[in-house]
Formats: structure tokens, sequence, C-alpha cells
């Protein structure tokens, strides 16, 4: 039988990201995206019996894929809540942290979750299955200004405004909007360019919306500036701009923003420095195995001594 976590989601650059957080035997990890526990089994390989693990999963699917070992705590919550839920395990500071940011194979794959345009079922594209928000909440009560900016933003769709106007107008006009199938049918007139490429753009930008991923990423990296021990590692694998660009900012300039953070003094702040200078990305090899691996890009950055940000 094929083991679970290959069954759940091939990790991407394995070994690179394994790598890349410089594992010590007796150090304190943290695997923010769990999934099917691909990653975090070998960080438990390389680490020594006072070794730690702990990982975040919001998916109650990612349960079913934990390892039993005395030194690995699954914490089943949004890593949006990293430093909250790591102090109540009497955990302040860390020596790295591994996030494989997106969706999971298995999302994508399990046709009722509603993450792809490949199967028909109704419009969720929740992680957190207890969340409120589903796409089709999105879809029947943002408005066309709404729309255009998640389309734009986050799906970086050419025809926004087009394809925000066409779902208002449909609803209006009383047409149905609860499955993937019927929201294909709405939009297939506004598809521009190759029809996968621009369908995985638009459901991009809903599975950010739905799940408020931007922000979540945000607090998460800031979080993780904070409780990264001098010299801890973070690792971060993106598979879009959005996300790239977040993670990059953060590293070479001490914020999100255009400009570098600076302090009162005027003297800049920057907690994070690149620990690889070039993007490291699949190989040939790893694609062809596995081609959701084709988008992936991994950063690495090292906490530097810059004088440190209480966030609450």
């Amino acid at each position: 039988m094929e083991p679970m976590e290959q069954q759940y989601h091939d990790p991407v650059l394995l070994q690179e990201s394994i790598e890349g957080m410089n594992i010590k035997p007796d150090g304190i990890y943290v695997d923010v995206t769990f999934g099917g526990g691909g990653h975090s089994r070998v960080i438990l390989e390389k680490l020594g019996p006072s070794g730690r693990l702990y990982a975040f999963d919001q998916d109650a699917d990612a349960t079913d894929n934990i390892i039993e070992d005395e030194r690995f705590k699954l914490l089943p919550y949004n890593f949006r809540h990293l430093k909250r839920f790591l102090r109540l395990e009497g955990v302040r500071k860390v020596d790295g942290i591994l996030a494989d940011l997106g969706v999971s194979s298995h999302q994508f794959d399990t046709a009722e979750r509603g993450f792809s345009f490949r199967f028909d079922a109704l419009l969720d594209m929740r992680m957190n299955q207890q969340a409120e928000l589903t796409a089709q909440k999105v879809l029947l009560t943002y408005s066309a200004t709404d729309l255009q900016r998640i389309f734009g933003e986050y799906g970086e769709v050419r025809n926004s405004k087009t394809l925000a106007q066409y779902i208002v107008n449909a609803r209006e006009g009383g047409a149905k909007l609860e499955t993937i199938g019927d929201f294909l049918a709405v939009i297939d007139r506004c598809i521009k360019g190759k029809k996968n490429r621009y369908l995985s753009q638009v459901f991009q930008a809903l599975r950010i919306e739905v799940n408020e991923e931007v922000e979540v990423l945000k607090e998460m990296l800031w979080q993780s500036v904070e409780i990264l021990k001098v010299e801890g590692r973070l690792v971060a694998i993106s598979y879009h701009s959005l996300e790239d660009r977040l993670v990059k900012n953060l590293i070479k300039k001490g914020t999100f923003e255009k400009e570098i953070e600076k302090d009162a003094y005027g003297n800049s702040y920057q907690p994070l420095r690149a620990v690889n200078r070039k993007l490291i990305v699949p190989t040939a090899t790893e694609i062809e195995r596995n081609p959701r691996a084709r988008s992936a890009k991994m950063r690495i950055a090292e906490k530097t001594d810059a004088q440190e940000l209480e966030i609450d």
C-alpha cells in the first residue's frame, strides 16, 4: 500500500528544504503546513532524543497523517496563530520554521472540497471546513468592484472587470451559482487565452479570498521573525508571485511594503538575511515526477541579531 503522505501530498523540494533548515539534533522546529507529514517525517529523522517538532494544520483531514513520536506534536490550528499556540506549549523561541504554502494535492484531488475545476462539486474552497466563508458566498454576495479586485490582485486575471460583471449580471438574472459546473457555465464566454491557465487563475483568486491567505501569511511571517532564535532558519516554499513577493520583501527589506523598515532613529530594521541569493526551484526530474512542483519557489532566511520586535 502506498504511504499516506504520498497519497496526501508529494512533498516539494524535500531534500533542499531540509538542508536549508540546518537542523540541530537538539533543536526545536516547526512545520507550519503539516499536510501529509512528508517534510515532518524527514525533520524527525534529523532530530536526536531531545529535539522537538511542532506542526500546524487547520485541515481536519491532516489528523489522519499524525506521526506517533514523542518528539512530535500536531497543533490543529491555522498557522496565523503560530505564536499563541507555541506559547501554550511552553515554547517561546525555535530553531527553524518550514512553510510549504498553497493547497495540498489531497485538497485539490478531493472533489467535494471544491478547489479544482476538474470536478463538479459545491463551490467551497475552505481549508478550514468549519469556517463560514465559501467560494459560493463570495460569488453570490460580493459587489462587482470587490470581485474585480480579488480576480485582479489574487489571480492576475486580465479581464477581471468583465469577469466580475458577468458574475453579477448572471446572479441578478437568476443563474444558479451553487456548483463548480454552474460557475463554469456562467463564465465560459469570459475565458481569454488558454482555458486551463485562465481557470487556474480564477480559482486561485477565489481560494485566496475564501481563506484570507494574504493576511494569514503576513501574520505567520511576522510571528516567525519574532520567535526564531538568532541564526534560526525560515524556509518558505511558495507557488505564486503574491506569496513569493511577501516572503522576498520581508527578507530583503524587513517589511511587506516597498520601503525598507526603519526605527525612530532612521536605522533600517532587517531581522532576516537571505541564505540563498538565487531562488531554489525544483529540478526537471522532480517536475517530471510531480508536475505540481513546477511553480514552486523556495527562499531561505536566517534570523539576524537586529533588535527584536515584540508582536502582540
